[in-house]
Order: C-alpha cells, then sequence, then structure tokens
C-alpha cells in the first residue's frame, strides 16, 4: 500500500515529497494515519503479544504449529496459518534442524543381537520400549558425553547423564537413573546401537537382573534407532551446540542439559508425536483414559 510505503520512508525522504511522486494527497495520508485499526488489525495486535510471550517461554525454539497448539490450550479460536502469519510479520522463527554431528558409536567386535524393535516406533503404553543412545559435547576442559534413555512412548528421557568419559560405567547410571525412576515391569525392550558402553558384560547383566530383553540397531544403520538420533538433534539445536557452543566443563554441561532436559523438554515442550503435548502430559493424560476405560 502506497501510504505504508510512506509511513516507513517519511524519515528519509519526506511526507510532502513522497506523496507526490506516488501521487496521492498528503490529506488524504494523513486521515489513513489517523484512522483507528480495524477490528482485525486490533485481534492480531492481541494474538501477537500472546505470540511472543509463547515464543520466549518456549527459549525461541517454536514454530508456527506448538505456538498454536498452545494458543489452542489457552482457550484461543485462531487458525495456525494466522499464527503462522504474524510470526513470520514479527520475525518469529522457531529453531530448524542442523546436521547431524559427529558419531560416538565404537561398536564392540563380536557383539551377537538382533533389530527387535524393527523400527516400530509407534508404541501404545509406557515402560514398554526404551531406546538410549550417546552423543559428544565439547567443553574448554575437553570432550564430554551424554548418555540417554527415552521412553518411546512419550518420548520423555527417563534417564540420563554426562560424564568425561564414554564408558560402561556412565552408561549403567542413565540405565540406573531410568529404572529407579520408572521400575517398569518385566520384558521391557531396550533398543541401542551396538556402541560398547550399551553391550558390555556389566550392562548386559544390568538388563538381564531387570528382566529386560535386548534390541540392539544393525551395524551403520542409524535410522534403527532415530527417535534416540532426532532427539539428541533437538537438544542440540535448542541449547546451541549446533550452533557452536562449547560449555565451560563436563559438570557445566551437566547442568544445562539437566536444566534442559528435566524443566523443558520433559514437561513443556511440545512433541509432535504426542499430539503436540509434553512428555509429561501425554502420560497423564493416558493415565487418565486408561482409568476411564
Amino acid at each position: 500500500m502506497k501510504f505504508a510505503f510512506i509511513v516507513e520512508h517519511a524519515v528519509l525522504y519526506g511526507v510532502a515529497r513522497l506523496c507526490l511522486l506516488l501521487g496521492v494527497s498528503r490529506s488524504g495520508f494523513y486521515a489513513w494515519v489517523e484512522r483507528e485499526p480495524s477490528a482485525r488489525a486490533r485481534e492480531d495486535g492481541r494474538l501477537l503479544v500472546l505470540i511472543r510471550s509463547i515464543f520466549n517461554r518456549s527459549r525461541g525454539t517454536y514454530g508456527a504449529p506448538r505456538v498454536h497448539a498452545e494458543l489452542v490450550e489457552m482457550g484461543e479460536a485462531v487458525s495456525q496459518k494466522r499464527v503462522a502469519r504474524l510470526m513470520a510479520e514479527d520475525g518469529l522463527e522457531g529453531r530448524s534442524p542442523r546436521r547431524r554431528g559427529r558419531s560416538t558409536t565404537k561398536a564392540r567386535p563380536g557383539v551377537e543381537g538382533e533389530n527387535v524393535l524393527d523400527r516400530q516406533f509407534e508404541v501404545d503404553a509406557p515402560n514398554r520400549v526404551w531406546v538410549a543412545d550417546t552423543t559428544y559435547l565439547t567443553t574448554e576442559d575437553g570432550p564430554a558425553f551424554l548418555v540417554a534413555i527415552l521412553d518411546l512412548f512419550s518420548r520423555r528421557v527417563v534417564g540420563w547423564t554426562v560424564g568425561a568419559k564414554l564408558d560402561t560405567e556412565l552408561a549403567r547410571e542413565a540405565l540406573r537413573r531410568a529404572l529407579a525412576l520408572r521400575q517398569p515391569s518385566a520384558g521391557l525392550l531396550f533398543h541401542s546401537d551396538r556402541g560398547g558402553e550399551f553391550t558390555s558384560t556389566a550392562f548386559t547383566a544390568d538388563l538381564e537382573r531387570a528382566n529386560a530383553r535386548r534390541s540392539l540397531s544393525r551395524p551403520g544403520e542409524c535410522h534403527d534407532n532415530a527417535p534416540a538420533e532426532s532427539f539428541f538433534g533437538t537438544l542440540k539445536d535448542e541449547l546451541d551446540i549446533n550452533h557452536g557452543r562449547i560449555f565451560a566443563s563436563p559438570e557445566d554441561a551437566r547442568s544445562v542439559i539437566g536444566e534442559y532436559i528435566e524443566r523443558f523438554y520433559n514437561r513443556q515442550r511440545r512433541h509432535s508425536n504426542n499430539q503436540y503435548l509434553s512428555p509429561v502430559d501425554f502420560e497423564a493424560e493416558a493415565r487418565q483414559l486408561a482409568q476411564a476405560a
């Protein structure tokens, strides 16, 4: 619109000159400026305040689908298309995934085991299938490693740990935390890659004591453990690790990642696989439905 163009460039060129160049009257321009905004414009302004608040609470990570889900839960009758338009106009853009980082998998020679999970990533109840993986972190004191275990039903991180050394004990600590938190029944399927931290004698014994079954990704097939890979991609992007972030130390990495997992990812972050509920809320809703059945 010509009048909007004049508002944007009036400081540089002056109103009178721009009106002359664009063939509009100054009186018409000033009448347009003084006109009250339309009802839709006022509503856009109100929605934008809410959108900015949601976007900021998400740490700048939410795109239009998650912002829309939050607004709907708040009782706002608004389309996702409108949310996307308002976010674009305001320069609000959720984080987009970056390329996968370096692999930490060091397969243990001679490991026997089938891919029992076989990429069946849809699970109908908690504590039926857990997936685990390890990823590399950079700190000023040297490398660090994150081991995470997710419940495939809700994608909730049920066990995790960060340490300066990638070994069996790091993985065992994450497993101990998961077992203590969830106390799964016998028959849990535990899926991981063939890394030595997950296939060692000690870790295998821990699984056997928990009456858990083993499933292993095929060699070189990262997509066999896609949900765990996806979680690491999300974490690294939203904590700026994919953008060059270096932690001060393994202890600093542990603190930052712990706050992200326990306070944000598990309890607040809306997951597309969970109908845009957080993992904790998705599990709570599942329990309510089971009790009502």
